[in-house]
């Protein structure tokens, strides 16, 4: 459509400036791509802290740490490569829905989210869905939707915010990285975050995949959170640490 040519080319200059770093990034849960590499496993969904300008309004939005989403596929994407394997799928602003290698991560808060009970049928569906999405461009209209509230504390009442992360163009040939991902495990009936639609009779009803944001993965009781250091047994007595203990 003309609307999205004519923002075609402001779209690509906002994208460079709100991807630029923020410069305000801290770190509290950070493992290497090594480290993740030995506990993730096929539609593990890993949410990330990102340390750009445009992070700091998702987070805002969602009231979370998360500001982006990657589901992991495996080494399926480019098999005969001779460089890292890209094994996560992601919907980046930049480039649209790409592969990539789990380094691409490095330095930046993380946390593996993992659905309980999925089988593999349905894994292998989610994996598909994700791998025929691939070349898909990103949500231009949502970049603009997001960068109005880059300002400090705009005045956005809470419970109005999460309708904010889901304006978008609707255009199923474009993507943001929790709606993609929503979408995936939506085909196989897999629950995030569905509505009550009948209390009595226990029944659900899917929730429009735009208006899922990074943070739902967490909170869903449907997904465990993995932390790589405790899924290998880690002992704290062999912490080593600089200061004496307080007395």
């Amino acid at each position: 459509m003309w609307i999205d040519k004519a923002l075609n080319i402001p779209g690509r200059l906002l994208v460079k400036f709100i991807t630029r770093p923020s410069g305000e990034y801290r770190t509290f849960s950070v493992h290497d791509a090594s480290q993740l590499a030995e506990v993730i496993q096929p539609c593990d969904v890993l949410l990330v802290e990102g340390n750009q300008w445009i992070s700091g309004a998702i987070k805002y939005l969602t009231q979370s740490t998360w500001s982006h989403a990657a589901i992991y596929v495996g080494n399926i994407v480019d098999v005969d490569s001779k460089s890292e394997p890209k094994v996560m799928i992601e919907a980046d602003i930049k480039e649209g829905v790409i592969a990539v290698p789990l380094s691409k991560y490095a330095g930046l808060n993380t946390r593996i989210c993992r659905p309980l009970g999925l089988s593999d049928k349905d894994k292998s569906r989610v994996i598909t869905f994700m791998m025929r999405n691939l070349g898909s461009s990103y949500d231009v209209k949502n970049i603009i939707d997001l960068t109005r509230y880059l300002l400090p504390t705009p005045p956005v009442p809470m419970r109005f915010r999460r309708r904010l992360i889901g304006f978008g163009s609707g255009d199923p040939t474009k993507a943001i990285c929790s709606s993609l991902i929503a979408q995936a495990f939506q085909r196989v009936r897999y629950p995030i975050l569905p509505e009550v639609a009948d209390k009595k009779l226990e029944s659900y009803r899917i929730k429009d995949s735009t208006l899922f944001v990074p943070r739902d993965f967490d909170i869903s009781p449907y997904f465990s959170v993995v932390k790589p250091t405790i899924e290998k047994a880690y002992n704290y007595q062999s912490i080593k640490w600089e200061d004496p203990p307080p007395e």
